[in-house]
């Protein structure tokens, strides 16, 4: 409501919470005086790689710790447990030290790589891979399938509605991060979405208008993402629940 408010509308004392005039010159504004659009490409290509990593790694992972015996994967499995209790903001300085030796600050692969450790979506897996009888697997390799083909071929495919939740919640968990793109980039062109918001607020003052027009516009693909997908999102939590 505020943001398709004329500007002088938003501070009006007593605030209302209709619109008295439909005014969407924020939204034009907007667009047209700040990158939103590059933010936009910035968070969507962000949200892409890291969903699709995520899914890559974790799947992976879990299908070694499940299904594969090697020596140290009961504690490899509670190192990756570990790091649910190792929450973000404790790690916020020695990872920016760590990427800023690398050169990676203000840069995609700087964005990118600290968010692809994703300890829930290992775990998820790895309860839905135990499940699984052992004999699909060893019939497959008796037949000459290796591993990766097992794991594609086979697991994958009994596992969709999985994957397909666990993609939907990444992607808009990457989509709404704001901490860390907000230390990492420095550059207003290469900005997400989430921390360009702060940027109208920070270039244009108290523009509470502007501001929520900035604000509606990120929300609303994640917003579409989930209502389209809701059905989806929850048969895959309940699945990796055992409630199915």
């Amino acid at each position: 409501m505020t943001s398709i408010k004329p500007e002088n509308d938003t501070v009006a004392l007593p605030p209302t919470l209709w619109p008295q005039t439909v005014d969407f010159s924020a939204y034009l504004y907007i667009f047209q005086n700040s990158p939103v659009m590059r933010w936009y490409l910035n968070s969507v290509g962000s949200s892409l790689v890291i969903t699709a990593l995520v899914l890559l790694l974790s799947m992976t992972c879990a299908y070694a710790l499940s299904q594969i015996d090697f020596r140290g994967r009961r504690w490899l499995y509670g190192l990756i447990l570990a790091g649910f209790m190792i929450p973000f903001q404790a790690s916020l300085i020695p990872l920016f030290i760590l990427v800023n030796k690398l050169g990676l600050v203000n840069h995609m692969l700087g964005l990118i790589l600290p968010q692809l450790a994703a300890p829930v979506a290992v775990v998820i897996y790895k309860q839905f891979f135990d499940q699984i009888p052992p004999a699909l697997g060893d019939a497959a390799r008796i037949d000459g399938a290796s591993e990766v083909r097992v794991l594609f071929s086979i697991y994958l495919p009994l596992n969709w509605s999985i994957t397909f939740s666990l993609a939907i919640v990444t992607f808009i968990a990457a989509w709404n991060n704001f901490l860390w793109p907000f230390i990492v980039m420095n550059d207003t062109s290469n900005l997400t979405i989430p921390v360009g918001i702060t940027q109208v607020q920070s270039a244009y003052g108290v523009a509470y208008a502007k501001t929520m027009a900035t604000a509606v516009t990120a929300a609303v693909p994640t917003i579409l993402a989930y209502l389209i997908f809701q059905r989806r999102v929850t048969e895959g939590v309940m699945a990796s629940a055992g409630l199915k």
